[in-house]
Formats: C-alpha cells, structure tokens, sequence
C-alpha cells in the first residue's frame, strides 16, 4: 500500500473549514474541471437522498472522466469516520467501488488560532497485480496536481471570511453537527 499526503494552511477558521469540506457542495468545488467528475447521487446514512451535508454512513456515487477523453470510471464511496474534537475534526471516506484496489482518503482539520491547517492523507493501491506497488508509486503524478487543486481552492473559496453562499453557517449555534448526527 501507497500513501500520499498534502497540507496546507488555510486563512480561515476550523469550522469555516470543516462546515465547507462536509458539504456535497464543497466536493465539487474542489474538483478540478480536467477530471471531469459527475456527482451521480448521495444517499445519507439513513438512506435519504441526496443529503446537502456529508455525515458518517453517507455514501457518494460518482463518475469521472478525466480530460473528457479517458475511459469513464465510476466510483463509490462512503464516509466512514467522522470525528471532532477541540481544535481537531476529521472525516474519512472509503471507496467501496472504483479504479483503485484500496482508496481511503483521510481529511483532516487542526485550529491554528484563525488559520487552520488541512491534511489530506490517501492511502491507495492500484489494481496492478504483482507489480502494484511499483506502479502505486507513479500514481502520484495524478495526485499531486488534482490536491494542489483542491487546496488550492480551499485556500481561494475560504481565505478572508467571503464564504460560497451554500455554505452553512459557521456560527456555533448553527453550525453542522460534529458528533455524526443530522440534528
């Protein structure tokens, strides 16, 4: 098994970076056009469609089609930890289905006063067989650009307090859940 990592400091604070990350609308703002993604359909942990907010058991159908000229390739993924402590808060999606033989992708988010600073750490294998971890290794020419992108992003959609208009609110009294819970 492979691992890449990116991090990144973001001017803006943990739950502005958290409320953003856990929404299907951040997904698919931080996904670079060249990939080329749909979000086909997210179920919510009890099963409700399409649910605005990501919470453990969610799970996310997609397909991607990189440069609009690559073979298209579906995914499945499902949210499978969400955690969030003082100064902490992380969530991890599994690919149940997809091109890789092992996709798990941890987000995480540290409060660094108003600044907070963003992890993405995926550990990975590809289909390849036998030589799999020779070839896990050149899957890094995809990543670094496609994170680099998504940070990127982050850092753009976030830095100085001008938040997307989908994005919940950040105030304490109305900000997602942390516990997992739709509440």
């Amino acid at each position: 098994m492979a691992t890449y990592s990116r991090r990144t400091r973001i001017d803006a604070p943990l739950e502005a970076v958290w409320a953003f990350h856990g929404q299907i609308d951040g997904l698919e703002a931080l996904t670079p056009g060249w990939m080329g993604l749909s979000v086909e359909g997210v179920a919510g942990p009890d099963g409700d469609p399409d649910p605005a907010a990501l919470y453990e058991g969610s799970e996310i159908t997609m397909a991607s089609r990189p440069f609009g000229i690559a073979p298209e390739s579906r995914w499945l993924s499902r949210i499978v930890a969400r955690k969030a402590d003082d100064g902490y808060r992380m969530f991890r999606d599994d690919m149940l289905g997809g091109p890789f033989a092992l996709w798990v992708h941890t987000h995480e988010f540290y409060g660094d006063g108003d600044e907070t600073v963003l992890i993405d750490t995926v550990e990975y294998e590809l289909p390849a067989g036998p030589v799999g971890p020779l070839v896990d290794r050149l899957a890094v020419v995809g990543f670094e650009p496609m994170f680099r992108y998504r940070h990127r992003q982050t850092e753009g959609l976030l830095d100085g307090g001008d938040y997307p208009e989908w994005m919940p609110s950040v105030d304490a009294k109305t900000a997602p859940p942390t516990d997992g819970s739709n509440a």
